[in-house]
């Protein structure tokens, strides 16, 4: 097709609504055909009733043969626009008793609706479709989610809902613009990323996404700068000599990034990752997933009022249907336990380090190898927790066999730095069991309580980095223990945590437990569900099972 040059085209009139505008958004890409003198707005030609596209694409415009054209513009001048009133008017409504023709300028107009998709229906302003919306409980104004600017969440036609996300709502021009950029690869809901459903409501609703890539990536080294990796180790305590920038790929100290920002990142052996395809996420990630999302799910209340409202605590506290104490009857329980646990534990470590004798026993720690070190050492059959200990430190790769004297009280925060991001652990700060295999087989788990007692009671530092859960369970035991949803290290998971405690009625909680069926049953969480407010139980059942059931081998040990 002989095209002209845009400046050259951008005087010339469409054939169809003779408008010479050129307004890619609004009427599609203009486009000339110098050889027989011919200009058609690309919405204009593809939404006429009477022409199909019998070419190929690069024949005619756009695959719509000439002659075609010209037989369509000949109908439409027998045809008077519903709206100006004038001839020319190609576009009928698909109502079957609808008689109303109209330019396509004039439908924009009017506010009738043009479906990019199947048949190329047209709508007039009578018969057009709309959105139904059963209930809105959001009575103020929202923010459309892609310009921001405030708008009442009610659906018209120059305002449009998403389907998959309630209260997300949006301009249809701003829409239209977006799709327009995105493309049909790019083209989603800006608040959960779903396309499927949320392309086929637009297209329903009148939106064009054309069946081309995005816009930014047809432009040549568009983002150049976002191909530099991020490689730095953020974690609190790095443990690697080379320093933090250090980056070893496919070794312990290959630097993984946060799979949520990216713009933060942590060695694998700093964070206690077993290998580079492990989730991990930056502590102001995990903060915004985690607690902030979860805060927001707890004001929520039931849609069906004789449910009740959720609680303040969505996992901490039993269902409203199930009978519980007050909260301040459960405070002072928790302040009794706590007081006796803090009198006997102290009685204990008085009595502990009482027992320890003046006979010492001398242990060879290599500072670079500090677990199997103090694992050969504590294992070994003369090793006697009751005498105090000494500490000399070697090198491996002293021939001599020099010894040095150290410091116990580093060799013991050393030995309790290594557990807190050994694989026995997970988490980033607050610390609960892993399950490692590996660990069990050689009951490491034993040999670490070992650990953590020699250091109590020979004056070494405590573990600081157990979290409130783990500590429960060590104290007052599993059964009397209740996890949050801090303790889950695993994203996913937390995930299909939130997801069930946020869910607003019937129809999302059982979508939730079928996409996580085989999980549910696998883990032996799956329940029958016959009112929202089971939820809690499955949440709650979820949470045992991932931070005590499923520990406890390491538990006994």
């Amino acid at each position: 097709m002989n095209e002209s040059k845009p400046g050259v085209s951008q005087n010339l009139v469409c054939v169809f609504c003779r408008k010479n505008d050129d307004c890619p958004s609004k009427y599609g890409e203009k486009k000339t055909n110098e050889k027989w003198n011919l200009t058609v707005h690309y919405y204009c030609l593809l939404m006429s009733s009477g022409i199909w596209q019998r070419g190929k694409e690069e024949e005619g415009v756009y695959g719509f043969l000439i002659e075609d054209i010209r037989k369509e513009v000949n109908r439409a001048s027998k045809l008077k626009c519903s709206i100006c009133k004038k001839t020319g008017a190609s576009i009928g409504c698909v109502e079957p008793r609808c008689k109303r023709s109209y330019h396509f300028p004039c439908g924009l107009q009017r506010e009738c609706i043009f479906q990019f998709t199947g048949n190329f229906a047209s709508f007039c302003w009578k018969h057009r479709p709309v959105q139904i919306i059963t209930s809105n409980n959001c009575r103020d104004s929202l923010p459309c989610t892609i310009c921001l600017e405030f708008i009442e969440p009610i659906p018209t036609y120059s305002i449009l809902r998403s389907p998959c996300c309630k209260n997300a709502w949006f301009h249809r021009e701003c829409l239209q613009v977006q799709a327009i950029n995105a493309g049909v690869f790019f083209f989603r809901c800006t608040i959960c990323n779903n396309s499927d459903i949320f392309q086929k409501e637009m297209l329903r609703m009148g939106i064009h996404i054309p069946e081309k890539d995005a816009s930014w990536e047809l432009e040549e080294n568009a983002y150049q700068e976002l191909l530099q990796h991020y490689e730095r180790c953020d974690v609190r305590r790095c443990r690697c000599k080379e320093g933090r920038e250090y980056n070893a790929p496919d070794s312990k100290w290959e630097i993984k990034r946060c799979q949520c920002c990216g713009s933060s990142g942590t060695h694998l052996a700093c964070s206690s990752l077993r290998s580079w395809e492990q989730n991990w996420e930056c502590l102001e990630c995990r903060g915004i997933l985690y607690n902030s999302d979860f805060q927001k799910a707890q004001k929520r209340t039931l849609p069906n009022g004789n449910n009740g409202g959720i609680t303040d605590c969505l996992l901490e506290e039993s269902s409203p249907k199930l009978p519980r104490q007050s909260p301040g009857a459960q405070h002072k329980d928790l302040l009794r336990q706590g007081s006796k646990f803090r009198r006997d534990i102290s009685t204990i470590m008085v009595d502990l380090g009482f027992q320890i004798k003046k006979k010492t026993k001398k242990l060879y720690i290599n500072k670079s190898n500090i677990w199997n070190s103090a694992l050969n050492g504590f294992r070994n059959k003369n090793f006697n927790p009751s005498y105090t200990i000494e500490v000399a430190y070697v090198n491996e790769n002293d021939h001599f066999g020099q010894e040095h004297p150290g410091s116990k009280q580093e060799f013991l925060s050393l030995l309790m730095q290594h557990l807190e991001n050994s694989p026995l652990f997970e988490g980033s700060l607050s610390k609960n069991l892993s399950l490692n295999s590996q660990a069990l087989k050689e009951n490491l788990y034993y040999e670490a309580g070992k650990m953590l007692a020699i250091s109590l009671v020979h004056g070494g530092p405590s573990p600081g980095f157990f979290s409130k859960t783990l500590f429960n369970c060590l104290v007052y035991g599993p059964e009397n223990t209740q996890p949050i949803i801090d303790d889950v290290s695993d994203f996913d998971v937390a995930q299909i945590i939130i997801r069930i405690n946020t869910a607003t009625n019937m129809t999302d909680l059982n979508s939730v437990i079928n996409e996580c069926w085989n999980y549910l049953e696998l883990i032996g969480c799956l329940r029958l569900v016959t009112s929202l407010s089971d939820k809690y139980m499955l949440a709650k059942d979820i949470l045992v099972y991932h931070v005590i059931k499923r520990v406890q081998a390491p538990f006994e040990r």
